[in-house]
């Protein structure tokens, strides 16, 4: 087809195209059912009406589904270079210093064309023959921060930016001073890059010098300092999307939110809505720092690992601080029910056709298309044989994976999660089991087909009254087996009282121990299960038979076994100064474990059930009665006293009298306490938020108790973990008494899996650091027969898997 037919075809099709408004999400750096992305063969297809990106291989699907006919395809490839330069091992702990880190790589320019389908007519871009709408449309997509880009920049910068303070209450100078839209350059010299403006006198400087020389010369931060003016916005980063806008504040030394941005640029003539993004912000400079960074160099020590490509071989590359995202999924996508969902079943075209307008927000989607990614080995072969050029060489001139890189997953199954939407580091259980409540509620429809019932099980628990013998049953869904570490069962005492007794020896001389002379107790598997289902003494029970208080017996048993079963090894404790640290222990983990003794079989014909007649009473706080007196005394009500004391948690006087104060309209503030001197509904309210209880939850602590706790502590994290290591039987009596006297029903209860109770060891997710925020996750799974690590993007035969250091064991169940 010539060009003027071409021409006239693209004008008959104007229609289909849309110019992008700041609003839009534009992606341009991924396929959304797939992982190509401009370097692929055939580059990527933007589509010009709802800007979602698709490969070669797919941008027909979406033709089809949609009807839109006009894309903008971009292709990058790799500029030529005038030398080649090997990586090197690094020796300092610096980056773009002799000896440091070497950032160089390999750099890439883009080409550009308007494809019509399904023609596949290619038209030049740019060119001035183009319809001014389309080139309205290209030069939108090509100047807005790709979606993918903008999502893990907000990752970073979930809960740091702040509104300021300085923004709100800011004093602009009236000197007549109006800023160009174009032509900056700092008033102290000649820099014209990273440039900022301050709010305040409408001056122009440049920004601090970077590591590498570049940036500016600080002459914006000297401003400040002679002036004491606080804000400034760098220039290049502000558009009609004012949200995007880099705003610095200097008194806080931090990127902050100025909600009145808009007036402050129109005090000096800046008109934002025709401003275009021509630099990067402060965090997406820290984001590129973090993710160009090579966090893939922890391997199993002094091995030769053998590389691994193919089919179920691909790695997933780390966007900073993901590698608890990358080893659980490598774990999930090892079992046959996840493999059986989202790939042997499961088709793009499929998922793509029924997913709605936009895939990138389909959980289903975004699953086949990981599914796919990880497990058909298109992304992980032998160089030369892929044109996806996921590979390269590393120091050694061996050939690795880049690996595929899981941004729009990570992106959906963070939404609307606090942490997970974080770029921070995270506890793989947590995210392990925020995941599989997410795959739950996406099969809320048709439970029967959700793969995550293959990790769920049925917990009994038995209670039995220790006065009247009797019993009461209740039953739990749960998917993770969480298991206490009881470091009296280790089996090299010996070894670990000689080490001690050397380590003081050495302290004592001022000595530091070699790395080789450190003895870790080493526990068996089988005592840590030991633990979890030994019965234990509760104190302080109300028993319905009774009706008093006393003792009783709790035991819990596996009521279903599930076809995979998840093991958590407590390995985190409160040191003193309730410090989270990380229990240092090896556990002796066998391939095969057999745990059909601990089925549970419900009442027993010798059993009574307790009765359900009969409240409990309420092991809730009470009040004060020193500080309800000094209240009354002052001629408050017995009820408003008592509720301002145990709204405070009995902390004083003062504190109480400061509530009552505050909540004298409260309109159920005279109504009297419910039984167990808990006041009504409105009456006490939290004193705590959701990263309080996530603090207490890291520690290993139930979030029912740990809510409790805070509660009872007025809000403070500190008191409340105190409170909760003082109460143990507290605590059990309190998950105890709000139970029914029943023997557990299955009539009503949804169907899981069942059968064996002999399990063979299928992976294992291993951390190394002292917090489950910060250090390292990876991942061994055993495949056809062998173990293989996956280390983010590096995957390779295992030399010698450390079954014993492991966070989280996945056993699946064997025929008996």
């Amino acid at each position: 087809m010539g060009v003027d037919a071409a021409m006239e075809l693209l004008r008959a099709r104007l229609n289909r195209v849309r110019i992008p408004e700041p609003s839009n999400r534009i992606y341009k750096q991924e396929c959304c059912i797939s992982f190509q992305t401009p370097r692929s063969e055939g580059g990527l297809f933007v589509d010009l009406n709802s800007f979602l990106a698709f490969g070669r291989e797919y941008v027909m699907w979406n033709h089809k589904k949609t009807g839109n006919s006009v894309y903008l395809n971009i292709k990058e490839r790799p500029k030529p270079v005038s030398e080649d330069r090997p990586h090197k091992k690094p020796t300092l702990l610096a980056i773009g210093v002799d000896g440091g880190f070497d950032t160089k790589e390999t750099e890439y320019e883009e080409f550009y064309n308007i494809v019509l389908l399904p023609e596949f007519v290619s038209l030049p871009f740019p060119s001035v023959e183009l319809p001014e709408k389309v080139r309205l449309a290209v030069d939108g997509v090509l100047a807005a921060v790709g979606a993918e880009r903008k999502e893990e920049v907000s990752a970073w910068t979930a809960g740091k930016k702040q509104v300021s303070e300085s923004a709100l209450n800011l004093q602009q100078l009236d000197n007549g001073v109006k800023v160009a839209p174009t032509g900056w350059k700092c008033s102290k010299c000649d820099k014209t890059e990273n440039l900022w403006l301050n709010l305040t006198d409408g001056m122009i400087n440049c920004g601090r010098r970077n590591w590498d020389g570049s940036g500016g010369n600080g002459h914006a931060v000297e401003h400040y300092l002679q002036t004491k003016y606080p804000l400034a916005v760098k220039l290049g980063t502000i558009t009609a999307d004012l949200d995007s806008a880099d705003v610095y504040s200097y008194e806080d030394d931090e990127t902050v939110e100025d909600p009145m941005l808009a007036q402050h640029l129109e005090h000096f003539g800046i008109d934002f809505s025709s401003l275009q993004k021509t630099e990067m912000t402060t965090a997406e400079r820290e984001l590129d720092q973090n993710v160009n960074f090579d966090w893939n160099r922890i391997q199993e020590k002094g091995k030769e690992l053998q590389p691994l490509f193919g089919p179920g071989y691909t790695g997933l590359a780390n966007l900073g601080n993901s590698c608890y995202l990358a080893s659980i999924m490598q774990a999930v996508f090892s079992t046959k029910d996840f493999q059986q969902y989202y790939y042997m079943n499961a088709k793009l075209d499929d998922a793509f056709e029924r997913a709605p307008a936009d895939p990138t927000l389909d959980l289903n989607t975004q699953l086949t298309k990981l599914a796919h990614g990880i497990l058909s080995g298109k992304y992980s072969c032998p160089s030369g044989k892929v044109t996806e050029k996921e590979e390269e060489e590393d120091e050694a001139g061996k050939l690795v994976q880049k690996g595929i890189p899981p941004r729009m997953f990570k992106s959906l199954i963070g939404t609307g999660h606090p942490e997970f939407a974080s770029a921070r580091q995270q506890d793989a259980l947590e995210f392990f089991q925020h995941f599989l409540e997410q795959v739950e509620r996406n099969h809320s429809m048709n439970s029967l087909e959700d793969p995550s019932r293959a990790f769920k099980f049925y917990v009994e628990e038995r209670i039995m009254c220790s006065t009247s013998r009797k019993v009461r049953y209740t039953r739990k869904i749960d998917n993770v087996l969480s298991l206490n570490i009881p470091l009296h069962a280790a089996v090299n005492k010996d070894e670990i009282n000689a080490f001690q007794k050397l380590k003081a020896e050495k302290e004592q001389l001022g000595e530091k121990l070699e790395v080789e002379e450190f003895v870790r107790p080493r526990v068996p598997l089988a005592a840590c299960l030991e633990c979890f289902f030994a019965p234990e003494e509760v104190q302080d029970f109300y028993s319905t038979a009774t009706n008093s208080r006393t003792t009783a017996i709790k035991t819990s048993r596996l009521v279903t076994f599930p076809d995979y079963l998840v093991l958590h090894m407590r390995k985190f404790l409160l040191d003193a100064g309730w410090v989270p640290r990380k229990l240092d222990v090896f556990i002796d983990v066998p391939d095969e474990i057999d745990i059909s003794y601990m089925r549970g079989k419900g009442l027993q014909p010798d059993e009574e059930l307790l009765p359900e007649t009969g409240e409990p009473e309420e092991s809730g706080p009470s009040a004060d009665e020193g500080i309800v007196a000094q209240l009354m005394d002052m001629g408050f009500p017995r009820v408003r006293c008592q509720k301002a004391a145990l709204n405070t948690s009995n902390t004083g006087v003062e504190e109480a009298m400061n509530w009552l104060l505050s909540h004298m309209d409260d309109p159920d503030i005279d109504m009297p306490l419910t039984s167990g001197n808990k006041s009504s509904t409105s009456a006490v309210q939290p004193t705590y938020d959701q990263s309080h209880v996530d603090t207490l939850i890291s520690f290993g602590f139930p979030e029912d108790v740990a809510r409790k706790a805070l509660t009872v502590s007025g809000g403070d994290v500190e008191r409340a973990a105190e409170w909760i290591c003082s109460h143990p039987d507290d605590i059990v009596a309190m998950e105890l008494d709000v139970t029914t006297s029943r023997e557990p029903s299955t009539s009503s209860e949804q169907p899981l899996p069942d059968g064996s109770g002999k399990y063979q060891l299928l992976a294992f997710v291993s951390h190394m650091g002292t917090s489950t925020q910060n250090g390292h996750y990876v991942v061994h799974v055993r495949k056809e027969g062998r173990w293989v690590i996956y280390n983010d993007s590096k995957v390779a035969l295992s030399g010698d898997p450390p079954k014993d250091m492991g966070y989280l064991y996945f056993f699946q169940r064997v025929a008996s």
